[in-house]
């Protein structure tokens, strides 16, 4: 999508939402927000189970695809953007005990330590706004809620500890609007790409399409197919399996807001 504002004012829009989410005002779902700008699913865990994650998603870069990944204690992502501190900048985080979530919270300064490596993957809201430009309507935003996600059937690729089940967001569109929207979301590769199922969702492990395990469930009407993306909160899925002793992630829907622009990440 082409906006009618600069990269310098896009940014300058995203930073006023990472400093709302800084002082712990941004307690909404992101969706929508900072158009034109990358928003970022968010996994942060001990340096001890961090390289079996990246070579997780390495081998499943559908709903992983890796932003970036820090070194070891760092918290300023400078190749996301200005000033972007991932123990601050989530409008909301999920701290997990060993595949349990025990909390969430605004700010996770209090729990940081020196051995914690954070990854920031690729985000479906980068390719919605190319799907509004062309004209094409999602209703989540319609409705001000969160996109549905659902835990399915599609097995990932194991990596050591790490494995499990694919969870994918879904979309209804029209039979002529979902081929539209296959045609323009594989133009986005490094933010999930094309959809990996459209239809029943029987066929992917989803009993009913009206209790989302993620978000908010988004009525689909008369004549209408839904169609499924691969989604990065996958990796909650999997830190049920891994089990490993400590893991920080975003709550689904409030994501990581970065300087990049969403241009940067399609494939045309």
């Amino acid at each position: 999508m082409q906006t009618s504002q600069s990269p310098d004012n896009l940014r300058a829009i995203a930073r006023q939402s990472r400093l709302q989410a800084r002082a712990g005002s941004l307690a909404s779902p992101t969706p929508g927000r900072s158009p034109g700008i990358v928003q970022g699913n968010v996994a942060i865990l001990p340096r001890d189970w961090a390289d079996d994650f990246l070579r997780f998603c390495h081998l499943n870069q559908k709903p992983c695809p890796l932003l970036t990944v820090s070194r070891p204690g760092e918290y300023l992502l400078n190749e996301l953007g200005d000033d972007v501190d991932i123990r601050t900048d989530v409008p909301m985080y999920r701290l997990f005990h060993d595949g349990k979530l025990v909390d969430e919270m605004p700010d996770i300064s209090h729990l940081w330590q020196d051995d914690y490596v954070s990854f920031v993957l690729g985000c479906s809201f980068s390719f919605e706004e190319a799907l509004v430009s062309a004209g094409l309507r999602l209703r989540h935003l319609e409705r001000g809620t969160d996109v549905a996600m659902y835990r399915t059937n599609i097995p990932t690729t194991a990596s050591g500890p790490y494995s499990g089940p694919m969870v994918v967001s879904m979309r209804p569109f029209k039979p002529a609007d979902a081929i539209r929207a296959i045609q323009i979301t594989s133009r986005f590769p490094r933010v999930h790409g094309a959809p990996v199922h459209f239809g029943d969702p029987a066929q992917i492990g989803i009993a009913d399409i009206a209790k989302p395990d993620w978000g908010d469930p988004v009525p689909i009407e008369p004549g209408e197919t839904p169609v499924f993306w691969a989604c990065g909160v996958t990796p909650q899925s999997v830190i049920e399996y891994a089990k490993p002793p400590v893991c920080i992630t975003h709550k689904p829907g409030h994501m990581l807001i970065t300087d990049r622009l969403n241009a940067e990440y399609s494939a045309f």
